[in-house]
Protein backbone atom coordinates (compact mmCIF):
# COMPACT_ATOMS: atom_id res chain seq x y z
CA UNK A 1 0.00 0.00 0.00
CA UNK A 2 1.31 3.43 -0.97
CA UNK A 3 0.64 6.85 0.51
CA UNK A 4 0.33 10.04 -1.49
CA UNK A 5 3.87 11.61 -1.49
CA UNK A 6 2.27 14.99 -0.76
CA UNK A 7 1.04 13.59 2.55
CA UNK A 8 4.55 12.48 3.46
CA UNK A 9 6.01 15.89 2.61
CA UNK A 10 3.52 17.56 4.93
CA UNK A 11 4.37 15.37 7.93
CA UNK A 12 6.40 18.05 9.71
CA UNK A 13 3.68 20.69 9.20
CA UNK A 14 1.00 18.48 10.73
CA UNK A 15 3.30 17.53 13.59
CA UNK A 16 4.07 21.16 14.35
CA UNK A 17 0.38 22.12 14.26
CA UNK A 18 -0.33 19.26 16.67
CA UNK A 19 2.58 20.31 18.89
CA UNK A 20 1.29 23.88 19.12
CA UNK A 21 -1.93 22.52 20.60
CA UNK A 22 -0.85 19.41 22.49
CA UNK A 23 2.95 19.35 22.89
CA UNK A 24 4.77 19.41 26.21
CA UNK A 25 6.19 22.90 26.73
CA UNK A 26 6.70 23.12 30.49
CA UNK A 27 9.23 20.38 31.20
CA UNK A 28 11.86 21.57 33.70
CA UNK A 29 14.75 21.17 31.25
CA UNK A 30 13.24 23.18 28.41
CA UNK A 31 15.65 26.10 28.69
CA UNK A 32 16.32 27.31 25.18
CA UNK A 33 19.88 28.49 24.62
CA UNK A 34 21.31 26.48 27.54
CA UNK A 35 22.81 23.13 26.60
CA UNK A 36 23.70 21.91 30.10
CA UNK A 37 20.17 21.17 31.44
CA UNK A 38 19.18 19.73 28.06
CA UNK A 39 22.20 17.43 28.10
CA UNK A 40 21.48 16.20 31.63
CA UNK A 41 17.83 15.53 30.78
CA UNK A 42 18.59 13.74 27.51
CA UNK A 43 20.96 11.35 29.27
CA UNK A 44 18.46 10.71 32.07
CA UNK A 45 15.67 10.11 29.55
CA UNK A 46 17.55 7.28 27.88
CA UNK A 47 15.63 4.12 28.86
CA UNK A 48 13.63 6.13 31.45
CA UNK A 49 10.21 7.80 31.29
CA UNK A 50 9.64 11.53 31.75
CA UNK A 51 7.63 11.27 34.99
CA UNK A 52 10.38 9.20 36.59
CA UNK A 53 13.13 11.56 35.43
CA UNK A 54 11.64 14.88 36.60
CA UNK A 55 12.38 14.58 40.37
CA UNK A 56 15.84 13.13 39.68
CA UNK A 57 16.59 15.97 37.27
CA UNK A 58 15.50 18.59 39.76
CA UNK A 59 17.64 17.13 42.56
CA UNK A 60 20.61 16.69 40.22
CA UNK A 61 20.45 20.27 38.96
CA UNK A 62 20.19 21.61 42.50
CA UNK A 63 23.37 19.75 43.50
CA UNK A 64 25.23 20.21 40.18
CA UNK A 65 23.93 23.49 38.71
CA UNK A 66 26.64 23.77 36.05
CA UNK A 67 29.36 21.86 34.21
CA UNK A 68 32.15 23.10 36.47
CA UNK A 69 30.38 21.85 39.60
CA UNK A 70 29.67 18.47 38.02
CA UNK A 71 33.25 18.08 36.79
CA UNK A 72 34.70 18.87 40.22
CA UNK A 73 32.34 16.67 42.22
CA UNK A 74 33.38 13.26 43.58
CA UNK A 75 32.07 10.41 41.46
CA UNK A 76 30.45 8.94 44.59
CA UNK A 77 28.33 12.06 44.92
CA UNK A 78 27.25 11.90 41.27
CA UNK A 79 26.32 8.23 41.60
CA UNK A 80 24.45 8.95 44.83
CA UNK A 81 22.21 11.42 42.99
CA UNK A 82 21.69 8.80 40.26
CA UNK A 83 20.76 5.95 42.63
CA UNK A 84 17.47 4.43 41.48
CA UNK A 85 17.65 5.59 37.85
CA UNK A 86 19.66 2.56 36.76
CA UNK A 87 22.03 2.22 33.81
CA UNK A 88 24.78 3.78 35.92
CA UNK A 89 27.25 4.03 33.04
CA UNK A 90 25.20 7.09 32.07
CA UNK A 91 26.19 8.86 35.30
CA UNK A 92 29.84 7.84 35.00
CA UNK A 93 29.92 9.12 31.43
CA UNK A 94 28.25 12.39 32.45
CA UNK A 95 31.01 12.93 35.00
CA UNK A 96 33.76 12.09 32.47
CA UNK A 97 32.18 14.30 29.82
CA UNK A 98 31.95 17.25 32.22
CA UNK A 99 35.66 16.87 32.94
CA UNK A 100 36.41 16.71 29.19
CA UNK A 101 34.35 19.85 28.56
CA UNK A 102 36.17 21.64 31.37
CA UNK A 103 39.59 20.61 30.06
CA UNK A 104 39.03 20.83 26.30
CA UNK A 105 36.23 23.37 25.78
CA UNK A 106 36.86 25.92 28.54
CA UNK A 107 33.84 24.63 30.44
CA UNK A 108 31.41 25.46 27.62
CA UNK A 109 29.27 22.72 26.11
CA UNK A 110 30.34 22.43 22.43
CA UNK A 111 27.93 23.62 19.77
CA UNK A 112 28.82 21.39 16.82
CA UNK A 113 27.70 17.82 16.26
CA UNK A 114 31.14 16.22 15.85
CA UNK A 115 32.45 17.67 19.10
CA UNK A 116 29.34 16.63 21.02
CA UNK A 117 29.42 13.05 19.67
CA UNK A 118 33.07 12.84 20.75
CA UNK A 119 32.06 13.26 24.40
CA UNK A 120 31.67 10.11 26.54
CA UNK A 121 28.18 8.62 26.52
CA UNK A 122 26.72 10.75 23.71
CA UNK A 123 25.66 9.23 20.39
CA UNK A 124 24.38 10.81 17.22
CA UNK A 125 20.73 10.99 18.25
CA UNK A 126 21.37 12.43 21.71
CA UNK A 127 23.82 14.96 20.29
CA UNK A 128 21.29 16.04 17.67
CA UNK A 129 18.56 16.47 20.28
CA UNK A 130 20.79 18.56 22.55
CA UNK A 131 21.82 20.90 19.73
CA UNK A 132 18.26 21.18 18.43
CA UNK A 133 16.80 22.07 21.82
CA UNK A 134 19.65 24.31 22.98
CA UNK A 135 20.51 26.09 19.73
CA UNK A 136 17.72 25.34 17.24
CA UNK A 137 20.07 23.43 14.97
CA UNK A 138 18.61 20.98 12.46
CA UNK A 139 19.69 17.43 13.19
CA UNK A 140 17.60 14.29 12.72
CA UNK A 141 17.16 12.24 15.87
CA UNK A 142 16.28 8.60 16.43
CA UNK A 143 15.38 7.80 20.02
CA UNK A 144 12.97 5.01 20.94
CA UNK A 145 9.84 7.13 20.52
CA UNK A 146 10.91 8.44 17.13
CA UNK A 147 11.81 4.95 15.92
CA UNK A 148 8.31 3.77 16.82
CA UNK A 149 6.61 6.67 15.01
CA UNK A 150 8.68 6.28 11.85
CA UNK A 151 8.48 2.49 11.82
CA UNK A 152 4.67 2.66 11.92
CA UNK A 153 4.41 5.62 9.58
CA UNK A 154 6.39 3.82 6.86
CA UNK A 155 5.55 0.22 7.90
CA UNK A 156 9.24 -0.65 8.06
CA UNK A 157 9.65 -4.36 8.87
CA UNK A 158 12.34 -5.81 11.12
CA UNK A 159 13.74 -5.02 14.54
CA UNK A 160 14.94 -1.36 14.73
CA UNK A 161 18.16 -2.52 16.39
CA UNK A 162 19.26 -4.23 13.17
CA UNK A 163 21.72 -2.12 11.22
CA UNK A 164 19.79 -2.30 7.93
CA UNK A 165 16.56 -1.20 9.62
CA UNK A 166 18.31 1.56 11.55
CA UNK A 167 19.78 2.97 8.33
CA UNK A 168 16.30 3.16 6.80
CA UNK A 169 15.03 4.96 9.89
CA UNK A 170 17.86 7.50 9.80
CA UNK A 171 16.99 8.19 6.16
CA UNK A 172 13.32 8.78 7.05
CA UNK A 173 14.23 10.89 10.08
CA UNK A 174 16.40 13.13 7.92
CA UNK A 175 13.71 13.40 5.25
CA UNK A 176 11.04 14.59 7.69
CA UNK A 177 13.14 16.98 9.85
CA UNK A 178 12.47 20.58 8.73
CA UNK A 179 14.96 23.42 8.60
CA UNK A 180 12.57 25.80 10.35
CA UNK A 181 11.39 25.21 13.93
CA UNK A 182 13.77 22.26 14.24
CA UNK A 183 13.61 22.32 18.05
CA UNK A 184 9.79 22.29 18.10
CA UNK A 185 9.68 19.50 15.52
CA UNK A 186 12.14 17.43 17.55
CA UNK A 187 10.04 17.83 20.68
CA UNK A 188 6.87 17.18 18.69
CA UNK A 189 7.89 13.81 17.29
CA UNK A 190 9.22 12.75 20.71
CA UNK A 191 5.94 13.80 22.34
CA UNK A 192 3.86 12.04 19.71
CA UNK A 193 5.67 8.77 20.36
CA UNK A 194 5.38 9.16 24.12
CA UNK A 195 1.74 10.22 24.38
CA UNK A 196 -0.12 9.09 21.23
CA UNK A 197 1.91 6.57 19.21
CA UNK A 198 2.45 4.51 22.34
CA UNK A 199 4.06 1.10 22.38
CA UNK A 200 1.17 -0.92 23.76
CA UNK A 201 -2.01 0.95 22.81
CA UNK A 202 -1.45 3.56 20.08
CA UNK A 203 -4.21 6.17 20.02
CA UNK A 204 -4.52 6.25 16.23
CA UNK A 205 -7.70 8.40 16.09
CA UNK A 206 -5.86 11.20 17.93
CA UNK A 207 -2.75 11.03 15.74
CA UNK A 208 -2.13 13.95 13.36
CA UNK A 209 -0.32 11.56 10.98
CA UNK A 210 -3.09 8.96 10.71
CA UNK A 211 -3.87 9.76 7.05
CA UNK A 212 -0.32 8.89 6.08
CA UNK A 213 0.44 6.01 8.44
CA UNK A 214 0.90 2.76 6.51
CA UNK A 215 0.69 0.61 9.63
CA UNK A 216 -2.70 2.12 10.53
CA UNK A 217 -4.01 1.74 6.99
CA UNK A 218 -3.34 -2.00 7.12
CA UNK A 219 -4.71 -2.31 10.68
CA UNK A 220 -1.33 -3.50 11.97
CA UNK A 221 -0.07 -0.56 14.02
CA UNK A 222 0.25 -2.78 17.08
CA UNK A 223 2.70 -5.03 15.18
CA UNK A 224 5.26 -2.26 14.67
CA UNK A 225 8.05 -1.95 15.46
CA UNK A 226 8.90 -5.62 15.27
CA UNK A 227 10.24 -7.04 18.50
CA UNK A 228 13.81 -7.98 19.11
CA UNK A 229 14.38 -11.68 18.37
CA UNK A 230 13.87 -13.56 21.61
CA UNK A 231 16.75 -15.16 23.38
CA UNK A 232 16.95 -16.89 26.70
CA UNK A 233 18.84 -14.82 29.23
CA UNK A 234 21.57 -16.72 31.06
CA UNK A 235 21.44 -16.61 34.85
CA UNK A 236 24.23 -15.88 37.29
CA UNK A 237 23.90 -16.49 41.03
CA UNK A 238 25.96 -14.64 43.63
CA UNK A 239 25.89 -14.78 47.41
CA UNK A 240 26.08 -11.44 49.20
CA UNK A 241 27.12 -11.63 52.87
CA UNK A 242 25.59 -8.66 54.71
CA UNK A 243 28.05 -8.38 57.61
CA UNK A 244 26.64 -6.30 60.47
CA UNK A 245 28.59 -4.63 63.25
CA UNK A 246 25.94 -2.94 65.38
CA UNK A 247 24.15 -0.49 63.10
CA UNK A 248 26.95 -0.63 60.53
CA UNK A 249 27.18 -2.94 57.54
CA UNK A 250 30.25 -3.81 55.51
CA UNK A 251 30.25 -2.38 52.00
CA UNK A 252 32.78 -2.58 49.18
CA UNK A 253 33.08 -0.33 46.17
CA UNK A 254 32.98 -2.09 42.84
CA UNK A 255 35.66 -1.56 40.16
CA UNK A 256 35.24 1.66 38.14
CA UNK A 257 34.01 -0.09 34.98
CA UNK A 258 31.60 -2.90 34.22
CA UNK A 259 28.23 -3.71 35.77
CA UNK A 260 27.47 -1.31 38.63
CA UNK A 261 30.89 0.29 38.13
CA UNK A 262 32.05 2.45 41.08
CA UNK A 263 28.85 1.75 43.04
CA UNK A 264 28.87 0.42 46.60
CA UNK A 265 27.46 -2.94 47.61
CA UNK A 266 27.92 -6.00 49.73
CA UNK A 267 30.85 -8.37 49.22
CA UNK A 268 30.15 -11.15 46.75
CA UNK A 269 31.14 -14.79 47.00
CA UNK A 270 30.36 -17.93 44.98
CA UNK A 271 27.55 -20.33 45.76
CA UNK A 272 28.11 -23.34 47.98
CA UNK A 273 30.73 -21.64 50.17
CA UNK A 274 30.84 -21.58 53.93
CA UNK A 275 30.16 -17.93 54.74
CA UNK A 276 32.19 -17.76 58.01
CA UNK A 277 35.20 -19.45 56.34
CA UNK A 278 34.97 -17.19 53.30
CA UNK A 279 34.73 -14.03 55.41
CA UNK A 280 37.70 -15.10 57.51
CA UNK A 281 39.81 -15.88 54.45
CA UNK A 282 38.84 -12.97 52.20
CA UNK A 283 37.83 -10.23 54.62
CA UNK A 284 39.77 -11.06 57.77
CA UNK A 285 36.53 -11.12 59.76
CA UNK A 286 35.09 -13.64 62.19
CA UNK A 287 31.34 -13.84 61.66
CA UNK A 288 28.31 -15.98 62.36
CA UNK A 289 25.92 -16.38 59.45
CA UNK A 290 22.13 -16.57 59.66
CA UNK A 291 19.73 -18.19 57.21
CA UNK A 292 19.69 -16.68 53.74
CA UNK A 293 16.93 -14.24 52.84
CA UNK A 294 14.75 -14.92 49.78
CA UNK A 295 16.60 -14.68 46.48
CA UNK A 296 16.45 -11.28 44.77
CA UNK A 297 16.17 -11.27 40.98
CA UNK A 298 17.60 -8.41 38.93
CA UNK A 299 17.66 -8.38 35.13
CA UNK A 300 20.24 -6.74 32.93
CA UNK A 301 20.03 -6.55 29.14
CA UNK A 302 22.25 -9.60 28.65
CA UNK A 303 21.76 -11.74 31.76
CA UNK A 304 19.68 -12.20 34.90
CA UNK A 305 21.35 -11.85 38.29
CA UNK A 306 20.11 -13.96 41.21
CA UNK A 307 21.23 -12.48 44.53
CA UNK A 308 21.26 -14.63 47.64
CA UNK A 309 21.49 -12.21 50.60
CA UNK A 310 22.90 -13.74 53.78
CA UNK A 311 22.82 -11.74 57.06
CA UNK A 312 25.98 -12.22 59.11
CA UNK A 313 27.05 -10.81 62.46
CA UNK A 314 30.57 -9.72 63.32
CA UNK A 315 31.69 -12.02 66.11
CA UNK A 316 34.77 -10.23 67.42
CA UNK A 317 34.70 -6.47 67.71
CA UNK A 318 38.47 -6.25 67.39
CA UNK A 319 38.34 -7.71 63.88
CA UNK A 320 39.12 -5.28 61.11
CA UNK A 321 38.53 -5.57 57.39
CA UNK A 322 41.67 -6.57 55.53
CA UNK A 323 43.55 -3.66 54.01
CA UNK A 324 41.22 -2.60 51.23
CA UNK A 325 40.79 1.01 50.07
CA UNK A 326 37.30 0.21 48.78
CA UNK A 327 35.74 -1.16 51.97
CA UNK A 328 33.82 0.75 54.66
CA UNK A 329 31.60 0.13 57.66
CA UNK A 330 28.51 1.99 56.49
CA UNK A 331 26.19 3.48 59.11
CA UNK A 332 22.67 2.35 58.23
CA UNK A 333 21.16 5.03 60.49
CA UNK A 334 23.43 7.82 59.25
CA UNK A 335 23.61 7.42 55.46
CA UNK A 336 26.03 9.52 53.46
CA UNK A 337 26.27 10.45 49.80
CA UNK A 338 27.31 7.46 47.72
CA UNK A 339 25.75 5.43 44.95
CA UNK A 340 24.08 2.03 45.30
CA UNK A 341 22.56 -0.43 42.84
CA UNK A 342 18.78 -0.59 43.28
CA UNK A 343 18.68 -4.14 44.75
CA UNK A 344 21.45 -3.32 47.23
CA UNK A 345 19.60 -0.18 48.36
CA UNK A 346 16.43 -2.23 48.93
CA UNK A 347 18.34 -4.80 50.96
CA UNK A 348 19.90 -2.05 53.05
CA UNK A 349 16.47 -0.58 53.74
CA UNK A 350 15.33 -4.02 54.87
CA UNK A 351 18.39 -4.35 57.12
CA UNK A 352 17.72 -0.94 58.63
CA UNK A 353 14.15 -1.89 59.53
CA UNK A 354 15.36 -5.13 61.09
CA UNK A 355 17.81 -3.41 63.48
Amino acid sequence: MRVNPVHMKSIHKRLLDWYDLHGRKNLPWQWRGQAYPVWISEIMLQQTQVNTVIPYFQRFMKRFPDIKTLAGAPLDDVLHHWTGLGYYARARNLHKAAQCITAEHNGLFPANLEAVVALPGIGRSTAGAILAFAHGQRHPILDGNVKRVLTRLHAIPGWPGERSVELQLWDKADFHTPYERAADYTQAIMDLGATVCRRGKPDCPACPLRRSCLARKTGRAHEYPHRRPRKTLPEKTVVMPMVLNGDRVLLQQRPPSGIWGALWGFPECPREVDIPSWCRQHLGLTVTAAAAWPTVRHSFSHYRLLIVPVPAQLKRAQDRVMECPRAVWYNLNGPDDRGFPAPVKKLMDKLRKAL
